[in-house]
């Protein structure tokens, strides 16, 4: 794997956690009870995004490491995922 699709790798795994863990533990502004002049009601009241950073960065790269050992070592390949046949053979 090169270095240019490892660091592609991170990114695409980075991204996708933090769609995952953005909505987590979540208070709108209707929910605390706070709406500030010219919000949606729904707007986070605090979203605390340095810890989300921060958490999306940790389980991403542990993702990645995972991610990085199953496919430099070979334990699946493309061949393993296609149901039709080899590779190139559908």
């Amino acid at each position: 794997m090169t270095i240019t699709a490892a660091i592609v790798l991170y990114a695409v795994s980075w991204f996708m956690t933090l769609f995952v863990i953005l909505p987590l533990g979540m208070r709108s502004q209707q929910d605390e009870g706070d709406v500030a002049p010219g919000t949606p009601a729904s707007a986070p009241a605090d979203p605390q995004m340095r810890r989300k950073f921060r958490n999306t960065t940790i389980v991403a790269t542990l993702i990645w490491i995972v991610l990085m050992v199953v496919i430099t070592t070979r334990m699946v390949t493309l061949d393993d995922i296609f149901v039709y046949g080899p590779t190139g053979a559908y």
